[in-house]
């Protein structure tokens, strides 16, 4: 007996803001403190590499990256909670991996919540390496702060 695959298309196009509410679905599913939709216009006002990756039109992750001089600074990387665990980050990364070269960068840095060490293990599983500490980066609960990972990734040539 043989088993038939269903192949679904997977592609990536620009976060425009007529998808904003799909966006902000899944970071308010995603997130104990997600982006507001100002967080997300002003990124997009200001030209930041926005993308969507999606399964025909269900939203599976996107990510926000801002370019500098010869780095970008990965800003907001998220994949939508039933899509966890399936290798999606990493194919984001990858993705941003390329346009970042593309842009001449030589590092890409980021991010992460000292509590969130599920995504700092697929950050160091790509290549990310724990550079700093920012103290009170970020908003917590009871108008508390956590404090950020700072990681960087050396892109190869």
């Amino acid at each position: 007996m043989q088993s038939q695959q269903t192949c679904i298309e997977v592609r990536f196009e620009p976060l425009l803001a007529d998808r904003l509410d799909d966006i902000l679905r899944v970071e308010s599913r995603a997130y104990a403190h997600p982006w507001s939709r100002t967080n997300f216009l002003d990124a997009l006002h200001a030209g930041y590499q926005a993308q969507i990756l999606l399964a025909e039109h269900e939203v599976l992750g996107y990510f926000v990256a801002m370019k500098g001089v010869d780095e970008v600074h990965l800003l907001n990387i998220t994949v939508a909670p039933e899509y966890q665990g399936q290798g999606w980050s990493r194919t984001m990364l990858d993705a941003l991996d390329l346009w970042a070269k593309g842009q001449q960068a030589l590092w890409i840095w980021l991010e992460a919540r000292v509590s969130n060490t599920r995504a700092m293990r697929v950050y160091e599983q790509h290549g990310y390496r724990r550079m700093g500490v920012r103290k009170d980066y970020y908003s917590a609960d009871r108008g508390q702060r956590e404090d950020a990972i700072v990681m960087s990734f050396r892109l190869g040539s």
